[in-house]
This record gives C-alpha cells, structure tokens and sequence, in this order.
C-alpha cells in the first residue's frame, strides 16, 4: 500500500482506504462525499494519479479524524485495522527523509505553487472584470416581476434538478461565465441597516441551469462533474426522457 504525505499533512487516500476495507474504490469515494454533503466530515482534498494501467485516476485525501468516520461508515470491523495503518503512516512521516523523496517533494510542491499562482491570475483577472462591470449595476426601490433573488434561485433550482446549494452559488458566482445582476434592489429596511440586494432574471436563470445540466457528466446515477467546478462530484437528478 502506498504511504501518504499530502500538503505536508499525513494523509489517507481513499484508495488506500478502499483495500484496507475491501470495498470499491468508487463506493468509498461515494460514500466520502455523502458524508461530506451532510456536514459530517470536511471534502478532503482531491489529487491524480497513475493506476496500474498507467490510467489517470482522481482518489480524495482523507485527514485522520475523517477516515475513521468513513470507515465506521463502510466497515466498523476496520477500525483496528485503521488504527495499525495509521500508526505506520506516521511512523513513516516522522523518519527522515531521502534524497530522492526530498527531490520528489520539492517537485511536487513547485508543480503545486504554479498550479495556484495560475489559479490566482486567472481569478484576479475574473474579480477584476467583474467589479468593472458591477460598477455599473442600477438600484432599484423594488424587484419587477419576472425576477428573483439569490435566496429564491437555490431553492427553485434545488427542486428542479436537485443541484446542492454549494454548487449552485458557484454557477452563479465564482464560474467564469457567471451571471451578473441584473440589478440591486434597495431593501425596504435600509433604515435599520438593510443591505441591498442582487436580482437576475427568471426566465435565464432557468435556461442557463437547464443548459448547465446538459454539460454535466454522470459519473454514477445520482453523481456528476461538471468541467468549471473543480470540487469534484456533486448531487444530481438525471432528467428523464419525455
């Protein structure tokens, strides 16, 4: 089994976790991710790597707290397998290391800073354009009929195609073809401190998440990815056929 060091943090691939229980690697990240969704344990981060086939494959890593959650969750009889796994995993971290995992480190951690400095333009470079053009925003004393709010979006949304909140946010503010306002609606508290607040239309929020859906990939019934939402897989309806 492979031994972890990930961010300077020791630890698990949900890989690792699979063999350890004997359960498929997609059910383990699966079942991660439901956890995730219900607040129970943090989405670990999420790396990828070469399989045997030398094919390229996504496996989560998972902090200590969290893979005995997961595992409870799949296989309570592993918990002292776990513990045994652990120990030897940190064992390892503490040992000093070689040249050549030195070398490796020092590798990897460069690919990783120029991996987020790029990141980084580009959301500048997004932040930048989007605040241009916010300046721009009228206010309005109230909301025309035909729009909605961001409160009400993530409701309609969730029902019609049972996108979790989470994602829905990102579609609509952190994409790169993320709406803008059409307007702000001054709130009829302002008085006592009210904040305005951003409306879009409902007619292209519907379209936009309808054409949303098209572009996603199901990865199994109830999970998808999408290519700008880079946190992996989330919740998803299949639409059926009429």
């Amino acid at each position: 089994m492979t031994i972890a060091k990930f961010q300077d943090a020791v630890t698990m691939s949900s890989q690792e976790i699979a063999e350890l229980v004997g359960k498929r690697h997609d059910n383990v990240k699966r079942t991660i991710e439901t956890l995730a969704e219900r607040k129970t344990i943090q989405l670990p981060q999420i790396e990828e790597v070469k399989n045997h086939l030398g094919q390229t494959v996504e496996q989560y890593q998972v902090c200590k707290r969290d893979s005995f959650v997961v595992v409870a969750q799949l296989s309570p009889e592993f918990t002292a397998a776990l513990v045994d796994r652990w120990q030897a995993l940190e064992e390892q971290a503490a040992r000093p290391m070689t040249q050549a995992e030195i070398t490796a480190a020092n590798a990897n951690h460069l690919v990783a800073v120029e991996r987020q400095q790029r990141e980084q333009q580009v959301a500048l470079e997004r932040i930048e354009t989007r605040v241009a053009n916010v300046e721009q925003v009228r206010y309005l004393d109230s909301m025309p009929a035909g729009f909605e709010s961001m409160t009400s979006i993530r409701a309609r949304i969730n029902l019609r195609h049972s996108i979790p909140p989470w994602v829905i946010n990102a579609v609509m503010r952190d994409i790169p073809s993320a709406p803008l306002p059409f307007a702000m609606v001054r709130s009829k508290h302002a008085d006592d401190g009210g904040q305005p607040y951003a409306i879009w239309p409902k007619a292209d929020i519907t379209r936009r998440f309808d054409r949303f859906v098209t572009e996603c990939s199901f990865v199994t019934a109830e999970r998808a990815t999408h290519p700008d939402i880079q946190q992996g897989r989330f919740k998803l309806r299949q639409r059926t056929s009429a």
